[in-house]
This record gives structure tokens, C-alpha cells and sequence, in this order.
């Protein structure tokens, strides 16, 4: 299991007229731990592209269940419970770092496509041997 933790301030930027963090930023949240999460692994979305692939997300999801507010510190987890086969399925959970609560869950599947055809694949064996020794 891959599992990673990273630490994200909410700026005010980030909140809307309620004055909570606006809800479409908890997906950039979460592509932020997916990112971290990889560049431990030495799998930056460069060294994915410069091996002639890329990794579009296909769905996503998201279940809100407590406000995060401007300023708050927030603790994205991120987790890959199993070695990927096609899909790349990867849990998230945002909690308040100061008030101990969920903010949110949710998943990310990406895919892999070759650059060059645009077409689907499973993924890549520099990447399955970069995260399998974690399964």
C-alpha cells in the first residue's frame, strides 16, 4: 500500500462567499497529494511524460462532510491500496489538522495513454517497479 500525508494553508483565495474553502478546490487538493505522493517515488508527471506517457484522469469523486476555512491548515492523505492493473485508483481523505475532523473523502482514477496514439494502456512497467515493493 502506497500511502503519503501532505500538509496544504487554505488561501483566501481558495474560499468563497461563505467563507469556506471553495468546493472544486479540494480536486486540486487532491492532485497536489497524488503529486507529492509520486515525486517520493521519483515518478514525476515529467519523468511519466519523458517515458513517452501520460496519465489523464478518468473519474473522480468526492463526498464533503465538514467546511474548511481561510487559513486552516489541512492534511491531505493519500492512498493506493492496490498494485494498479489498468486504472490507477487512488484514495484521498482532507482533514483539519486543528480541529481533528474529515473534511472530505474521495477517489481519483487516471488512466495511461502512450503520447504518441493517445491510447489507453496498462501502466508502464518503470512505474509498476517503482511502487511495487509498497503491494
Amino acid at each position: 500500500m502506497l500511502k503519503h500525508k501532505t500538509n496544504i494553508r487554505i488561501r483566501y483565495a481558495d474560499t468563497d462567499q461563505m467563507q469556506y474553502a471553495y468546493n472544486g478546490k479540494y480536486f486540486e487538493y487532491f492532485e497536489v497529494g497524488r503529486t507529492e505522493m509520486m515525486r517520493e517515488r521519483n515518478l514525476t508527471y515529467k519523468t511519466i511524460e519523458d517515458n513517452g506517457y501520460m496519465m489523464p484522469v478518468h473519474s473522480v469523486f468526492i463526498n464533503y462532510k465538514n467546511p474548511a476555512f481561510y487559513d486552516e491548515l489541512i492534511e491531505v492523505e493519500t492512498l493506493v491500496a492496490k498494485l494498479p492493473e489498468l486504472k490507477v485508483h487512488i484514495d484521498h481523505v482532507v482533514r483539519s489538522t486543528k480541529r481533528d475532523i474529515i473534511i472530505c473523502e474521495g477517489y481519483v482514477e487516471l488512466v495511461f495513454i502512450k503520447m504518441n496514439t493517445k491510447k489507453v494502456c496498462r501502466p508502464p512497467e518503470f512505474f509498476i517497479n517503482a511502487i511495487q515493493k509498497f503491494f
